[in-house]
């Protein structure tokens, strides 16, 4: 069922944020929806519309002269509120939009018709809508359309998703890491907030894999993968970087505080117990490195200092 946004709202934009889609360049499979769209349904303006916290980005656009606006102005934010298809077929003479300055002004809407693109889990991201400049009715074959097409899109943004998760730990992969942590990192630099990256390894993981066989690894990768999951904060961007290595870029977090959280997840760790069998168990431990933002360092700066940070820990 679909959640009521009025109380879970800021699940809905974590659930848009994990997608990791806000902000990124044009995409040919979004691109080519909205072509359909605006042929099929004859219309000078459409869009794939995600509702962020203060606005709505328009991942695709055909006629549209602006890559955002405010949320409140928005068609699309009271198209997420719904459980399926949002109409306006005259908002001259609605009584939400009448005075809305998207219909008195430019680009001067007078019809508009949205499908919610809805998660697996329920939460409306956004929407697949279309624009008129004149009022007008939709057919049940156009909106039947529009839904087939949204669900284009969801299907898109759900294979990005699996695409972007590492099978083992169901962190995000190595890429899918640095395509959402470099939006925190143009965030954190946009707003002169604080902001640090932490990379960390299992010490001794080899000695881990040739004494107790590869599934035990993966036992002890998964562990410190939990470790992560369970001692962080949600806005924390948690991915495997490879083998036993991992990356967490923590925003609104200075230096004196990466310490702190990075040494809870450290003693949690090492508090964990493997039971590998025949009476034998196991403590691991992880060595950490740690940095913060502090210029115009890129993403790829703060994960060499994170690193060497690290490899100071590991010695």
């Amino acid at each position: 069922m679909l959640r009521d946004l009025k109380t879970d709202d800021e699940g809905r934009i974590r659930s848009l944020h994990a997608y990791a889609i806000l902000d990124t360049k044009e995409e040919q499979p979004f691109e080519h929806v909205v072509s359909l769209v605006q042929q099929i349904l004859m219309v000078p303006m459409c869009a794939v519309s995600l509702v962020d916290r203060y606005r709505q980005w328009f991942k695709a656009k055909r006629g549209l002269d602006v890559c955002e606006t405010a949320r409140d102005i928005s068609f699309c934010t009271h198209t997420i509120q719904q459980d399926r298809i949002f109409i306006v077929e005259d908002a001259a003479e609605h009584p939400l939009f009448k005075t809305n300055p998207l219909v008195t002004g430019e680009p001067g809407i007078r019809s508009y018709i949205g499908m919610p693109l809805q998660t697996p889990d329920g939460y409306n991201l956004g929407a697949l809508c279309a624009i008129d400049t004149k009022p007008r009715s939709f057919s049940d074959h156009e909106i039947e359309i529009l839904q087939k097409l949204a669900n284009v899109v969801m299907d898109e943004l759900e294979l990005r998703q699996i695409a972007a998760r590492d099978p083992l730990t169901h962190c995000l992969s190595r890429s899918g890491w640095r395509k959402e942590a470099s939006q925190e990192r143009e965030k954190a630099h946009r707003y002169h907030r604080p902001m640090s990256v932490a990379m960390l390894d299992i010490d001794r993981f080899k000695s881990i894999n040739d004494t107790y066989g590869h599934p035990a690894g993966d036992r002890v990768i998964q562990a410190l993968a939990e470790t992560l999951t369970g001692d962080l904060r949600e806005c924390d961007v948690i991915g495997r970087y490879g083998g036993e290595e991992f990356v967490v870029l923590m925003p609104e977090t200075n230096t004196a505080e990466a310490a702190k959280v990075c040494e809870r997840v450290r003693q949690s760790f090492e508090a964990r117990a493997f039971d590998f069998g025949a009476d034998v168990f196991f403590r691991a431990t992880v060595s950490i490195g740690f940095c913060e933002m502090i210029g115009d360092e890129t993403l790829d700066d703060l994960i060499a200092m994170a690193d060497q940070a690290l490899y100071r820990a590991k010695r």
